[in-house]
């Protein structure tokens, strides 16, 4: 059963290579957006040394960074499986000897892996040479900030399969899954860091999961999380991941009993 699933990453992967070349572009997009917030924010700055506890040079890092992450643990798996609920050809996977959940997972970890390969790690070179970042040169803090980038994808895709799975309930749920993209966006730090926002809205969002998907990886890349403080904020990513797997199970129980096919 393991094989299985395990072949459902690499089938994934391959799929996505043989349209390598959109992704080849999209580095040039994600190029130009992370051009375009390092501008913004050096103006912000002005002529002040830090704001929100970032100086200019860990704010350059942590906006190229968490766009760079993003291409990682993105996907549209929500939209999938709204998709197939429509057409009904999720009834299929009932009948199969695997977990649907987790072979959507999978899927996404193989789209995620490819995105790593040829997206992420080729952009985030790139910037480098355009932009002024600064790369950590601790190993040890890679290390740990790829196990948070992995914990950034499953946060994320949980979060899209129960917004996926709402179909079921919904029928449409397209307005979900647009309020969703952009509750990630903004709540998880990707378009502003959590320490801008006013106390009041910092603290709401901490008891949030999307802290966990851009906000907390890009903290410690940039050093703006250090010492026994990484280890805290890794373990706040496993307990979300850990408390999601609660909602997702229950939603997914109940929407077995609601199937009803709104295509021909």
């Amino acid at each position: 059963m393991l094989n299985a699933y395990v072949d459902m990453i690499r089938i994934r992967f391959l799929m996505m290579l043989a349209y390598r070349v959109n992704y080849y572009s999209g580095i040039i997009i994600y190029a130009l957006n992370i051009g375009a917030y390092y501008f913004l924010w050096k103006a912000i700055y002005g002529t002040s040394e830090t704001l929100g506890g970032m100086t200019v040079a860990q704010m350059t890092t942590y906006v190229a960074v968490s766009w760079m992450a993003r291409a990682f643990y993105f996907n549209n798996l929500d939209r999938e499986i709204a998709n197939e609920i429509k057409d009904g050809s999720v009834a299929i996977q009932f009948i199969r000897p695997y977990n649907y959940i987790i072979v959507k997972m999978m899927q996404g970890l193989g789209e995620g892996l490819f995105r790593l390969f040829l997206f992420s790690t080729p952009g985030m070179v790139i910037v480098s040479f355009l932009f002024p970042v600064k790369l950590p040169t601790d190993p040890a803090v890679w290390g740990i900030f790829l196990i948070m980038l992995f914990f950034s994808f499953l946060i994320n895709t949980q979060i899209n399969i129960i917004t996926g799975l709402f179909a079921f309930f919904l029928e449409n749920n397209e307005g979900m899954m647009r309020m969703k993209r952009v509750a990630v966006d903004l709540f998880s730090g990707l378009v502003v860091p959590m320490s801008f926002f006013p106390g009041w809205a910092e603290g709401l969002l901490k008891l949030l999961p999307f802290q966990a998907i851009t906000y907390l990886p890009g903290s410690v890349f940039t050093g703006k999380v250090t010492g026994n403080a990484i280890y805290q904020v890794l373990g706040i990513q496993a307990v979300w991941f850990v408390l999601l797997i609660v909602p997702l199970f229950v939603l997914w129980r109940s929407a077995r009993t609601r199937l009803f096919v709104q295509g021909g």
